[in-house]
């Protein structure tokens, strides 16, 4: 009942901040710059407010805080650790999203900057969950029921490599109206239904709380869309996936919930080996896939739901995979 509670109030105090920002968005011209090598159909959303991500993770700050207020008292702090390491990736979101709205262009921080402020997050949040007996140097395989120990130096690279990936595969995947929030709506279920049904609650507080904020903020980000969320969401959302595979100690899981997101950065990958290789020549019509698709004819409306009926699938899928874990 709890979880509902946050859920349903997660969403209405997002679509009341969202009443709220979007306005304040407009009247700080903070539009989104179209990427000139993009589609030249969403030259028509040069403009849109961004940065709308702050509405439902402003909303799930509250509703977690509040919620897990007294498990807190009690002593429980895991609910906490996976917000505040979401907040920190949307924290470089924010200056990256600054950036960009200040100097009126599309690039923000560059690679070098964003990506020393992720390795540095990401280190210190694994550290913190070993601090805190959280975090094992085993790695658990779906299906199998079994953990692979690795060499504590050896996972806390992968542990790394992992979360930095995931976190701009997130970030690549917002790239058209609701996709990114369509997305990770259906991982956040998993999470939420996977902590609570081994006894976690506090922790699953955190993703049902994103389940009603993103929910709420389809209200303004579903296609036409009338606010982004940028990279200040993009970031936090990237964040809060691997952040709550790692608190529950399945990164693998990632394979399977976050296919979406693993296809949207390998299709970008190779698009850069080939062209480079060959001197010109592309895969895809343009990468990341989203685009491909958009470019062969799809909808922003069609793929939305071929993305988010994928995820919903993969996430059933490994919910049978994990289910008898405990």
């Amino acid at each position: 009942m709890a979880l509902l509670i946050t859920i349903v109030v997660s969403f209405l105090l997002t679509v009341l901040l969202g009443r709220i920002l979007i306005p304040l968005l407009h009247a700080l011209k903070a539009g989104q710059s179209i990427r000139e090598i993009g589609p030249k159909w969403h030259n028509v959303k040069q403009g849109t407010p961004t940065m709308g991500g702050l509405m439902f993770i402003a909303a799930a700050l509250i509703c977690v805080v509040a919620g897990g207020w007294t498990a807190m008292l009690a002593g429980t702090y895991e609910h906490l650790m996976v917000l505040g390491f979401s907040l920190f990736f949307g924290a470089i979101g924010f200056v990256d999203d600054f950036v960009k709205v200040r100097m009126k262009r599309n690039l923000g921080l560059t690679a070098l900057q964003k990506l020393i402020l992720q390795l540095a997050v990401a280190l210190a949040y694994l550290a913190l969950l070993r601090w805190n007996g959280n975090l094992t140097n085993e790695v658990y395989i779906p299906f199998f029921h079994v953990s692979w120990q690795l060499n504590w130096v050896v996972y806390l690279l992968f542990a790394t490599f992992v979360i930095v990936g995931c976190v701009n595969a997130v970030n690549l995947t917002d790239g058209i109206d609701g996709l990114a929030s369509g997305v990770t709506l259906p991982v956040m279920v998993f999470f939420a239904v996977t902590a609570w049904s081994w006894g976690s609650e506090t922790l699953a507080l955190f993703p049902a709380a994103l389940v009603g904020g993103l929910a709420g903020f389809l209200c303004y980000n579903f296609h036409p869309a009338k606010v982004f969320m940028g990279d200040t969401g993009s970031l936090f959302l990237g964040g809060a996936v691997c952040g709550m595979a790692f608190a529950l100690d399945m990164p693998l899981i990632l394979i399977l919930v976050g296919i979406i997101y693993i296809v949207e950065a390998l299709s970008d990958i190779i698009q850069v080996l080939y062209f480079k290789a060959t001197h010109g020549k592309r895969i895809f019509r343009m990468a990341p896939i989203h685009h491909h698709f958009e470019m062969g004819g799809w909808s922003e409306i069609k793929i939305f739901c071929v993305f988010s009926g994928v995820t919903v699938v993969m996430c059933l899928l490994a919910w049978l995979g994990i289910c008898n874990r405990f």
